[in-house]
């Protein structure tokens, strides 16, 4: 028994407080969309209490779809979209510019107003005021993409910003933006200087707004949030064993779901927040179970002489992929949890694990290993072709973003293990390095409110 513990949870450390995060971007940024993010302008006495071009301007560039130009490249700096000169940006080859202003109206109250303008279209509109598209007259606001109007406090920038963000990416490429959500990582700092060197940590997306959830001198593993944002499963070895605790991010409070004898592991939530997935060897071999939160009615899903691990949900709530090496070596399956059938996904390469399925059912992200490198891939889940994503060094725990645009996951660098993001399609990556620590097991939240 004490084997197979120290096996799985190698298994999960390698597949499977604060130091401050900052992006790092480290391909795809040149061959993205030019946009122009110009300076909002300030309607106010002394200043903003924020930077929101800033924040605006880094989300577009790290979504990978957008190249923000700088501003010595801008040709004015409107406020509003009737003052814009559209002939001149699209002469800069700049099609699409986002702009606005700031507002004080009351004490630490501020009225922010913006849009995004297709240039290309207003100026074809002010040289042609009879311009048809399908029989029709274009309105005269054609160009406007968004216009909107909204009143934050002055601690609210951030967030703020971010949410802009998500309009403007949805706006441009019809999918919904990712950048007003939170990841949770483990932090491992030096065992010999720090009494607790274990943290679990809850950030925005981009690294900002750090908050420690939990210290400890025994290893945290595996967060895994709830799919309302609004709780954390993750498993504990603080009191000497593998324990799986839900803790609420906002009010602190936590309760101990598992305390079964031997492995306690691997927690993933499912798709209604109703039932945790987990790895439990209390009888014996590592298996799947499925418990019910509030009833803790516990299901086993796999009976197999193998070890089972790292169980995710379908998006449907009807399957579970999960790691095994039922085979010989480490592969990815699927199990329906109703006819408990079992199914194998993964072929290529030595091994394959970790794997998630992404928000639309469509492909499989995984750790792939080929000839002993083990990197970041995805795999389509209706022809099975296979697409290596990263070329770091020893990738594990990808986590994908909620709109399946990014993936967020451990490698080594220079010999620290840090974070990582590599878009679903490969062609943009950055880094996220720390200032202090090892970084492992991130996770990436659901949508937020």
């Amino acid at each position: 028994m004490k084997k197979i513990i120290i096996l799985v949870a190698t298994w999960c450390v390698m597949f499977s407080a604060t130091a401050q995060l900052n992006i790092v971007i480290t391909e795809g940024v040149d061959n993205a969309t030019p946009i122009a993010i110009v300076p909002f302008k300030w309607e106010g006495e002394g200043f903003f209490p924020g930077e929101l071009t800033e924040v605006i301007n880094n989300d577009l560039r790290r979504s990978g779809r957008f190249n923000p130009i700088s501003m010595a490249r801008m040709p004015q700096f409107p406020s509003d979209v009737s003052a814009v000169n559209h002939q001149a940006w699209v002469d800069k080859g700049i099609n699409t510019i986002v702009l606005g202003s700031i507002k004080e109206v009351s004490a630490n109250k501020y009225k922010i107003d913006y849009a995004v303008v297709d240039t290309l279209k207003g100026a074809q509109l002010a040289g042609d005021a009879q311009i048809l598209k399908d029989g029709q007259l274009v309105s005269a606001k054609a160009h406007i993409i968004v216009a909107r109007s909204l009143t934050i406090s002055g601690t609210q920038y951030r967030q703020f910003a971010h949410r802009i963000s998500d309009v403007v990416y949805e706006a441009l490429t019809g999918q919904k933006g990712a950048f007003l959500t939170r990841i949770a990582y483990v932090v491992v700092k030096d065992t010999k200087k720090n009494a607790l060197p274990y943290q679990l940590i809850i950030a925005d997306y981009d690294g900002e707004n750090e908050t420690r959830l939990l210290s400890s001198p025994e290893p945290l593993m595996s967060p895994s949030w709830s799919p309302d944002g609004n709780k954390l499963a993750y498993v504990s070895f603080e009191n000497g064993r593998s324990q799986i605790f839900i803790q609420d991010i906002y009010t602190m409070n936590r309760v101990k779901l598992t305390d079964f004898k031997g492995i306690n592991g691997a927690p993933r939530f499912s798709p209604d927040g109703k039932k945790i997935a987990m790895v439990l060897s209390k009888d014996g071999n590592p298996e799947i179970y499925v418990i019910d939160i509030a009833t803790r009615v516990l299901s086993r899903i796999t009976r197999h002489r193998a070890i089972d691990t790292e169980p995710s949900w379908a998006p449907n709530g009807k399957e579970l992929i999960f790691s095994s090496d039922r085979g010989g070596k480490p592969q990815i399956y699927r199990v329906n949890l109703d006819t408990k059938r079992v199914k194998r996904l993964t072929f290529e390469g030595d091994m394959n694990l970790g794997g998630t399925i992404s928000p639309d059912g469509s492909e499989l992200v995984l750790v792939n290993r080929t000839n002993g490198n083990y990197h970041i891939a995805r795999q389509n889940l209706t022809d099975g072709a296979m697409q290596v994503l990263t070329k770091t060094y020893l990738d594990e725990s990808p986590s994908i973003a909620p709109n399946g645009s990014m993936i967020i996951y451990s490698t080594l660098h220079e010999g620290t293990q840090v974070l990582s993001l590599v878009s679903l399609d490969g062609r943009f990556k950055a880094r996220l390095p720390a200032v202090e620590g090892q970084i492992k097991a991130p996770s990436w939240s659901p949508f937020l409110m």
